[in-house]
């Protein structure tokens, strides 16, 4: 404990204590004694996150820095902030940290040794600390006696940052600089900035290496060993859908892919709590126990959680290490995936439950990333709402977005991977109308792409995104396949299909370098 393992070069002075990389059962007791926490009645220890509740994109910020400023994708999603402000922030997280109790754990993300990067989290908090615990891939006791850090985390949630003095949007601040290789996180005590804020990391990195960085979750097969991998945004089922007992879990989010095959960054997973029933998702509920982390679910006076009850927040939220998951593959690696999902969540309820895409449509639908924005995964959206993320994770991708589609379309194209479209959200009518897809149905789907009963079924095409749509799939009702069948009023479908057909084509309008075969893959309008 009197060793500072380096905080000092970040100039934090004086702490009061350093702990490093301790137990699941050591940060849980302090985070009791010294933070406002409880244990729920599963042992798991549970937290309110206050004023933010999910992600803060409006107060994440890359520094502009000369050795990056002419590779990043500058915008609205990666806003410059100037050397000048990131260094005034820094010194106020390091003085806000000094005299403080610092919670150290320096871990790895990647469990692909040759690709992996080593990371030191230096929290505020024991229970954010017990977070990263769980969220990176776990070092051993050798690891540690060797560990030198590549990147770090200071993450100071109880500093409130002054806009007009320090060039951000809030008094929040979530801050990634590539050349001092240091995430300043401030203002926020949502766990998930530090996960992301690491993915944002990776996405720099590796596709500079020739590795596609992907926002997926990922399954293996125990039969043959060939991976499938679940695209999506937060709310769409990655996690769900890929904890399949009958399959070896890899990862729930974040992975990168090599000439090798498939690798997690991480060793946890992040699972939304909403709904959560043992009924529904076993795997995921029985993971709710000591050592998990548990964020904003309300629980009654005997500490019993309440999964429906979205009071605080309907991004409700549970971490835990990968282990926790009974089938998981450790080390998260696998082969080349053999199917590839992408997830959407459909308010307008015009998309089919699935379809087989050809390269082209699949380049097309993983740039374009459509889906509905979820209530609560985000600060301020309180009802679904449309919305076209590149690469299903545009939120967290320095780079421009020909990198990253260029490396799906080459890897498809050398391993023969078979894509699929899967619509997770709605049938029989647009968001208040209709009706969300059931998981009973969506599973049956996910495992007729698994088994191969999906790519060789017979299509028809229909006409406004020209998706290829199977005329049976096992255990679905055909009635379901083809969305315009599930409306009463077909003039109604016919209208919302192409207004979101056109949505599509003003939406990709922003490509304009993208290969023309690719953009004609699109919907016609």
């Amino acid at each position: 404990m009197n060793n500072t393992y380096g905080i000092e070069k970040w100039g934090i002075l004086n702490p009061l204590a350093v702990y490093r990389n301790l137990s699941p059962a050591e940060l849980t007791e302090l985070a009791l004694e010294t933070e406002d926490s409880k244990l729920m009645d599963n042992g798991a220890l549970l937290v309110t996150t206050g004023k933010y509740t999910g992600r803060s994109p409006h107060d994440r910020f890359i520094v502009d820095e000369p050795s990056v400023t002419d590779e990043i994708d500058w915008g609205s999603i990666n806003k410059k902030i100037s050397v000048d402000n990131f260094d005034r922030i820094l010194a106020k997280v390091t003085a806000y940290l000094s005299n403080r109790e610092i919670f150290i754990f320096d871990g790895f993300v990647g469990a692909d040794p040759k690709h992996r990067i080593s990371l030191r989290v230096i929290n505020e908090y024991a229970s954010q600390n017990l977070f990263m615990y769980n969220m990176l891939i776990r070092p051993t006791p050798k690891d540690l006696e060797r560990f030198e850090e590549d990147f770090t985390i200071l993450c100071a949630p109880g500093l409130k940052l002054v806009p007009e003095d320090d060039g951000v949007n809030s008094e929040a601040g979530i801050i990634l600089s590539f050349e001092k290789k240091v995430i300043l996180i401030a203002g926020s005590k949502y766990a998930g900035e530090m996960k992301k804020s690491v993915f944002s990391l990776m996405n720099y990195l590796l596709p500079k290496k020739g590795i596609l960085s992907m926002h997926c979750s990922a399954n293996v097969s125990p039969q043959d060993g060939s991976s499938a991998l679940f695209f999506g945004l937060s709310g769409t089922g990655k996690t769900t859908l890929s904890a399949d007992p009958q399959r070896g879990l890899i990862g729930d989010d974040e992975h990168g892919w090599s000439d090798e095959g498939i690798f997690n960054f991480e060793g946890g997973c992040y699972a939304k709590c909403i709904g959560l029933s043992e009924e529904k998702e076993p795997e995921i509920y029985r993971a709710v126990r000591f050592g998990a982390l548990v964020e904003n679910v309300i629980v009654d006076q005997d500490r019993r959680p309440d999964y429906d009850d979205a009071s605080i927040t309907e991004n409700t939220r549970v971490s835990y290490p990968i282990e926790y998951i009974p089938n998981a593959v450790i080390p998260s690696v696998a082969s080349h995936p053999k199917t590839i999902i992408f997830l959407t969540a459909d308010s307008f309820g015009v998309l089919p439950p699935v379809a087989k895409l050809t390269k082209e449509q699949a380049m097309y639908y993983f740039i374009s990333g459509y889906t509905s924005k979820l209530a609560g995964t985000e600060r301020g959206i309180i009802e679904p709402q449309s919305t076209f993320s590149t690469c299903f994770g545009a939120a967290f991708l320095p780079l421009r977005t020909n990198l990253y589609a260029d490396l799906l379309g080459q890897k498809i194209e050398k391993h023969g991977s078979d894509v699929f479209l899967i619509n997770t959200g709605w049938s029989g009518g647009a968001y208040g109308v209709g009706s969300r897809m059931s998981l009973k149905v969506t599973r049956s789907i996910v495992t007729a792409t698994l088994n191969g009963d999906l790519s060789n079924a017979e299509y028809e095409q229909e006409p406004y995104f020209g998706l290829y749509i199977p005329k049976s799939c096992p255990g679905v009702d055909a009635k379901l396949l083809n969305p315009i069948n599930t409306w009463e009023d077909k003039d109604a479908y016919i209208k919302t299909a192409k207004k979101l057909a056109y949505d599509f084509v003003k939406n990709f309008e922003q490509y304009a370098d993208i290969d023309p075969k690719i953009k004609n893959a699109g919907p016609k309008v």
